[in-house]
């Protein structure tokens, strides 16, 4: 039995890195965000080069009134808090 192989070429798109910090990276709304993440690790203690990131329990955007107090914020692991992710409403607690 003959196998067919198909090849396709893939067109590198390039991305524009100045268009994507000016239409969502420099919005009011991002920028708020980022400070607010980068002092949940200095709340936490975790300096450059850490294996660990601050995981806020309650994400941001559900937790507008006090997003970096400490019983939120925990230090864990780059695959715990990647793997955390947004669960669908019926699997929330």
């Amino acid at each position: 039995m003959a196998t067919l192989l198909l090849y396709t070429t893939v067109t590198a798109h390039m991305r524009d890195y100045a268009r994507e910090y000016r239409t969502y990276h420099a919005r009011p709304q991002q920028i708020r965000n980022r400070a607010l993440r980068n002092a949940a690790r200095r709340k936490l203690g975790l300096s450059k080069g850490d294996p660990r990131e601050a995981d806020h329990k309650v994400p941001l955007k559900r937790n507008p009134s006090r997003p970096n107090s400490r019983s939120n914020l925990r230090a864990v692991s780059r695959t715990t808090n990647r793997r955390k992710g947004c669960k669908p409403p019926s699997r929330r607690k």
